[in-house]
């Protein structure tokens, strides 16, 4: 590439890159949470202490924003390379909402969506577990919302310990 096609690139807001075509842009070692720079996690502004009772307290009120497999498996593939995972088998990860539909996570946001494994010492089943029983507090007013997700962002493996539900 010219160095007159670099520019006019970077004019348009692009850059070209050299090397690796898969080169990862998030970190795994912080598994098993995702990459806080990658995936921070992103909230639904419909959801809120307040609309809890008419959102996520309501039965089946997930599956009328769960974004389709088509997005998320698109979306998966992509954040698999960004992860740089050796294995690429999509049937071995789960293209996961940091923050839970269940909680007011963004059913679309890239940055509350990753490709969380099923393997290792804490899995996507340990972290669903985690995230039923901080809903079932959620709705039982044993904890607020906002507490339930930021103790899930913090570290989602301690956020029943930390919210006195464990």
């Amino acid at each position: 590439m010219t160095t007159l096609s670099a520019l006019a690139l970077a004019a348009a807001g692009l850059t070209v890159t050299t090397g690796s075509a898969h080169a990862a842009s998030c970190s795994q070692s912080y598994l098993p949470k995702p990459d806080p720079v990658c995936t921070p996690g992103a909230l639904n502004p419909d959801v809120t202490q307040s609309t809890i009772n008419s959102t996520i307290c309501v039965s089946g009120w997930t599956s009328t924003v769960r974004p389709p497999s088509s997005y998320t498996t698109a979306l998966k593939k992509k954040q698999i390379v960004e992860y740089g995972y050796s294995d690429t088998s999509l049937s071995d990860y789960e293209e996961d909402h940091f923050v839970p539909l269940e909680l007011g996570g963004s059913p679309r946001s890239e940055q509350n969506l990753w490709p969380e494994p099923h393997y290792g010492s804490e899995t996507s089943a340990d972290k669903d577990k985690v995230e039923n029983k901080l809903k079932t507090a959620v709705c039982a007013d044993e904890v607020s919302l906002s507490a339930a997700q930021k103790a899930l962002i913090k570290d989602w493996t301690t956020a029943l310990s930390s919210l006195g539900l464990s």
